[in-house]
């Protein structure tokens, strides 16, 4: 048998990747909406999307994969990364339950 080298193993064999999960959300703050998929803990503390919102000692939400659209309109913009200050968002919602619901 070979041996397989850390770098050759599937991402699903870190151990970390067990505690943690994705979730896409739409964000809006008074100008854009946007949609991104945030961090959380697979199970009990910070494990939902209010919980990282609400979090007195985090002041930026970070996500990923993200789309910037303009409210007033004009081009979306597409972003591998984005760090969002809590104080901005007006509101969130998971857009996984908002696609299925239409």
């Amino acid at each position: 048998m070979d041996a397989v080298s850390p770098d050759e193993l599937p991402a699903a064999s870190d151990p970390a990747s067990f505690d943690q999960r994705t979730e896409r959300i739409r964000i809006e703050t008074e100008r854009h909406r946007i949609e991104g998929a945030i961090t959380l803990a697979r199970d009990g503390y910070r494990s939902r999307v209010s919980d990282v919102l609400n979090a007195a000692e985090r002041d930026f939400i970070t996500l990923t994969d993200v789309t910037i659209a303009p409210l007033d309109g004009g081009p979306t913009e597409l972003h591998p990364f984005l760090s969002l200050a809590r104080r901005h968002i007006v509101f969130a919602v998971s857009a996984e339950e908002e696609q299925g619901a239409g």
